[in-house]
């Protein structure tokens, strides 16, 4: 196999990782934006860059800030600051004495190039108004933990340490690229002599369209056998688990009609969610489409899979050829990149894996949105850059995307202080994190197990791009 993009040369990646506007960083905030309660409580303001922030200073603070970097938002939706991930737990931090602190970005969407700097002068402002915190530790869900992620290699002088809950630890080419697969799977194998575009989407109402016209072809494929293992293919390439929804049963072990019913509503919600909306919003960000699946072996894809025995069932069960039908997606024409969308997408959002400050990231083991899998690629960043010993990763046993309970939240947050105050990492293991969450919050949850992610099936990283598929302009 040929090797994924590489961008440039290894001194141009790390300049493109600079490249992030400083302007917004250094400026303080507007004083004639800002409006404050008191000293403590919750002050508000607005950033150079038109983007607002909000504080909230407990009675007696303890000396550490809280930097939260909240999850995407949709292109067109309300955009308020944030500093906490729900109210519950940032009443359980206030009372505990954490100053918190968020902005909202400049703008919606794939906006890593406004949160970042966004965020830095929020944390100034924040500074400038209340001094300076002997404890920053920078937070984010979702895709606010690529945004935690991207501050932490980055701007390391400005933290202490890091935490990512239920993140797009894996960047922004890995998740494009593995965001691909199963709507390439689906239109190939659902709807063969369809136009329904994947890529290269004019506008929104073009990905709607699309994202319609392809969630009508999974939806009569469900009511045949045939078409549910074909669903259930597509779903194996993004690593979509059985149990991927709180309001759902899990299913039994050996269950496979049941696990592939739970599947098939993640795959219309991936459909409708991310795959042609979000896409395409972030396509106009880069310039052009930043991924590809030229010369990815899907039947190796496949083979490395969270859920591959379960699809070897259902098309046994249907009296389908599987070999047939990956030898068809082998067949099929290739989606390839724009060399220069690729490049602003890794120059923005993926990562070199080299931490200077302690990380904690955590992930929810039924997560079809962010497979659990991409924590699999955070490590191999890590690791490559000679940075593990400063990762730490764990994990609740929880269908949904972000379903973290507030103790939950908080453990992992103590069990990050427990790191930086000592210099050792300890009490990571699910028995103490259990425990620190009901000692932070017994009213909720406490589901940390022992766990270890199958491998992120399109890793792509700034430390070794190479992701066993190439990419190509023609």
């Amino acid at each position: 196999m040929t090797s994924g993009p590489r961008v440039a040369s290894a001194t141009a990646l790390l300049l493109a990782l600079a490249s992030l506007p400083t302007s917004a960083v250094a400026a303080p905030a507007d004083p004639s934006a800002l409006s404050a309660t008191s000293a403590t409580g919750r002050v508000e303001g607005r950033l150079p860059s038109g983007a607002t922030y909000m504080m909230d200073m407990p009675d007696g603070w303890n000396g550490t800030v809280l930097l939260f970097s909240h999850g995407y938002t949709t292109a067109g939706a309300p955009n308020p600051a944030q500093d906490a991930p729900d109210e519950t737990t940032k009443a359980l931090l206030l009372k505990q004495g954490y100053a918190l602190a968020g902005s909202s970005y400049a703008t919606t969407g794939w906006a890593v190039t406004d949160a970042v700097p966004d965020q830095l002068a929020t944390l100034t402002a924040f500074t400038d108004r209340f001094g300076e915190a002997r404890r920053t530790i920078a937070w984010g869900r979702s895709y606010g933990g690529l945004v935690t992620t991207a501050i932490a290699e980055r701007h390391a002088d400005r933290i202490d340490g890091s935490l990512s809950l239920c993140g797009l630890v894996q960047g922004g080419v890995a998740n494009w690229n593995n965001t691909l697969d199963p709507a390439f799977a689906l239109k190939t194998l659902l709807a063969p002599d369809s136009d329904i575009p994947l890529t290269g989407l004019p506008d929104q109402t073009a990905a709607t369209r699309a994202a319609d016209a392809l969630t009508a072809e999974v939806d009569a494929a469900q009511s045949t056998a045939a078409g549910r293992a074909r669903i259930a293919l597509a779903a194996a390439l993004h690593n979509i688990p059985v149990w991927n929804q709180p309001t759902q049963t899990r299913p039994a072990a050996t269950d496979w009609d049941a696990q592939q019913a739970n599947q098939y509503e993640a795959v219309k919600g991936l459909l409708k969610i991310a795959a042609f909306n979000r896409r395409q919003e972030a396509e106009s960000r880069a310039g052009g489409n930043m991924s590809w699946n030229t010369g990815v072996d899907y039947a190796k894809l496949l083979g490395r899979s969270s859920v591959r025995k379960e699809v070897d069932q259902l098309y046994r069960k249907a009296g389908l050829s599987l070999r047939d039908d990956l030898a068809t997606l082998d067949r099929a024409p290739r989606i390839s990149a724009d060399p220069a969308a690729v490049a602003w997408m890794s120059g923005t959002s993926s990562f070199t894996g080299e931490l200077t400050t302690p990380q904690l990231s955590v992930h929810t083991t039924g997560d079809a949105l962010v497979p659990v899998q991409t924590e699999s690629a955070l490590r191999r960043a890590v690791t490559a850059a000679g940075s593990a010993p400063l990762l730490r990763q764990a994990y609740t046993d929880n269908a949904g995307h972000c379903t973290f309970s507030p103790a939950e939240q908080l453990a992992a947050l103590h069990t990050l202080e427990a790191r930086l105050t000592t210099g050792r990492w300890q009490g990571t293991d699910p028995r103490t994190l259990n425990s620190r969450a009901r000692a932070a919050d017994p009213t909720t949850p406490a589901r940390y197990v022992a766990y270890r992610p199958t491998p992120y099936l399109r890793p792509y990283d700034l430390a070794h791009p190479a992701d066993g598929g190439s990419h190509d302009s023609h």
